[in-house]
């Protein structure tokens, strides 16, 4: 026999609609779905926020560091070129300060001799007035790169007015945080990579 043609056709959307009904009801793979449009966003956020976190923590170690170091010189436990058995090279205070720092920032032997992340200048003044306030930079930019030219070790002895100032250049990894964190950029084109730490402790010596 001919099959009925007109009872096929509703026979057929009523397939087709019933198809359509478990599609839109399946929720199997919903959660992978959402999971991968949210994870992207959400691991930005968490990487950025611990890194911001972990920066922090080693600017408060860089500070820490500083203080230290300039109760040393203030006190007469470090001094510099004045005949005792407390005098201190350059690179022997770099040493005792990559020391203070090591448990987040580690100096390598290049570093101790050669500054590439951590740049230290102590210096004496004959007043206070006389202390440069702002961080030395390259040029005019106030993101400038960091000018180290006139750094140098030579605190003063008694009485004397003195100045530590320690610049870590950290590192940045996350894309996310670097434009608004990084304090140093390149004259080119090229995305900064460095979050300038800064320390400084200005202080007159004790009479020791």
């Amino acid at each position: 026999m001919p099959m009925n043609s007109s009872a096929s056709r509703p026979e057929a959307r009523a397939r087709r609609r019933s198809l359509l009904r478990r599609f839109a009801g399946e929720r199997e793979g919903a959660a992978a779905i959402e999971f991968s449009l949210l994870a992207l966003p959400f691991f930005l956020v968490f990487f950025a926020s611990v890194e911001t976190f972990v920066a922090f923590t080693g600017e408060q170690l860089l500070a820490s560091a500083a203080d230290k170091m300039s109760r040393k010189i203030r006190t007469g436990e470090i001094t510099y070129a004045q005949g005792k058995a407390t005098d201190m090279t350059t690179q022997q205070f770099r040493a005792a300060f990559c020391d203070e720092i090591s448990i987040m920032m580690t100096c390598s032997n290049s570093e101790v001799s050669t500054p590439d992340k951590l740049f230290i200048d102590v210096r004496s003044f004959t007043n206070f007035n006389a202390i440069p306030k702002a961080v030395p930079r390259v040029g005019d930019s106030p993101t400038g790169n960091l000018d180290t030219s006139g750094f140098r070790f030579a605190p003063g002895g008694p009485r004397s007015i003195n100045i530590v100032r320690a610049y870590y250049r950290w590192e940045v990894l996350t894309d996310l945080v670097r434009p608004y964190v990084t304090k140093l950029r390149p004259a080119g084109d090229d995305m900064p990579n460095d979050y300038l730490m800064v320390a400084t402790n200005a202080f007159q010596n004790e009479n020791y």
